[in-house]
């Protein structure tokens, strides 16, 4: 049961300076050739603090680089109000109504709506709310979203602008179908774990010496997925991607990484270029905001066997239901802390399950491997009933704690 009334929300700007080590870097930002050269991976760390006797504490973060992680934590600030003097079973009673007030805050609408800075803090702050009621049920949060009743879950989405893809009474659907195998496939999570993939060992800014060494660790761990970044220099990216394939041979998994570099020709002309080391997909082609691109890159890589990822950047549940309806994507990337938390990701999921498209979240970032495998747990056991073509990002260089085995993750 839910209890206490929340007395104090408190938030820290935590970074670190992974940059020093080329950790994170990618093709987009600063200078041409190499561009993203200084991600240093950072959060805004929310903790709710209640008068309830049991002391328990509710911690949320969003995800942020550097700098950035200063004007969140302005905003995270801003939302303090709503939740001060709150009590937490009135906010859970009506979770949906608490979303609405949140993310429709008369003054800081103006800055969003549902997106940007004010939607990061806006999932930090409800992370923590998340991340306090299923401390007080005595669950993991995966647990509590499994065990809840699909009526009492649907009742904490907003549904508000895509009723024309996704009702609320098409959701408890999919929920209430859900309840079939749910036992067993607990029990498989629990036991065998969920698939993942690599990125540790191809950031743009490493050297080949350090590419080959974490590649040739990797594959000493057991992965057998990996995913590189490319988009800065062409010929560089085919001698980078031809490297790692010839290490880790052609049966196991490449999956690319653009972050947003290219516009769309040049993006279906340079993955033509890259199709001979077979990825499974390449990720971020184009600006995250450009749907109808999206689906010209899509459409123009059937022949050539790769798919589409995309979602990182995703301001709302609005743009993955463009992207879904526009066939722009083979591969959904949820982020635990870009979408207004749990509440906003969950209807996600549920969109994907209506259009049959595999959720592979966005991770990799600080807390983000952690989070996302409550969320793709809780895909798997009560949505998707599937692991096909469905991997989460197993490894971060940053405040990652779950294990991995032979490229599954617990």
């Amino acid at each position: 049961m839910v209890r206490g009334r929340i007395s104090r929300l408190s938030v820290r700007d935590v970074r670190f300076p992974t940059s020093l080590g080329g950790h994170g870097s990618d093709a987009m930002g600063g200078a041409f050739p190499l561009q993203h050269t200084d991600p240093d991976y950072s959060a805004a760390y929310v903790v709710l603090e209640t008068d309830a006797e049991d002391g328990l504490k509710g911690y949320g973060i969003t995800f942020t680089l550097g700098k950035g992680t200063e004007v969140v934590v302005c905003a995270v600030n801003a939302l303090a109000p709503h939740l001060l003097n709150k009590d937490l079973g009135d906010i859970v009673g009506d979770f949906r109504g608490f979303y609405r007030q949140l993310t429709s805050d008369g003054q800081l609408r103006w800055i969003g709506p549902e997106k940007g800075v004010v939607h990061l803090a806006t999932a930090a702050v409800l992370n923590a709310v998340w991340d306090l009621w299923a401390k007080q049920e005595g669950k993991p949060l995966w647990k509590l979203l499994v065990d809840m009743d699909p009526r009492k879950l649907v009742s904490c989405l907003d549904f508000r602008y895509i009723t024309d893809v996704l009702t609320e009474e098409e959701a408890y659907e999919i929920l209430r179908k859900g309840q079939v195998g749910k036992k067993e496939r607990e029990e498989q999570m629990l036991a065998h774990g969920y698939p993942a993939y690599t990125t540790s060992c191809a950031w743009l800014g490493y050297s080949d010496a350090t590419l080959k060494q974490l590649c040739s660790k990797a594959l000493e761990d057991g992965w057998t997925r990996f995913k590189v970044k490319v988009g800065a220099d062409l010929q560089d990216d085919i001698r980078r991607c031809r490297l790692i394939r010839n290490m880790i041979g052609p049966e196991k998994t490449l999956m690319m990484d653009a972050n947003q570099r290219w516009d769309v020709p040049e993006a279906v002309e340079w993955m033509a270029k890259l199709a001979e080391f077979k990825p499974l997909w390449i990720e971020e082609p184009t600006s995250p905001d450009d749907i109808l691109g999206h689906a010209t890159i899509s459409k123009a890589l059937v022949p050539l066997g790769i798919g589409v990822a995309t979602g990182e950047q995703c301001h709302n549940r609005v743009i993955f239901k463009q992207l879904l309806q526009a066939k722009a994507l083979q591969f959904l990337q949820i982020d635990s802390c870009r979408l207004g938390s749990v509440n906003e990701n969950l209807s996600v999921l549920l969109m994907a399950k209506k259009f049959d498209i595999p959720v592979c979240p966005h991770a990799g970032g600080v807390g983000l491997c952690e989070l996302v495998q409550h969320l793709i747990i809780f895909d798997f056991i009560s949505v998707s009933a599937s692991l096909k073509d469905r991997y989460i990002r197993g490894v971060g260089r940053v405040c990652n704690q779950m294990e991995t085995r032979n490229s599954f993750c617990f």
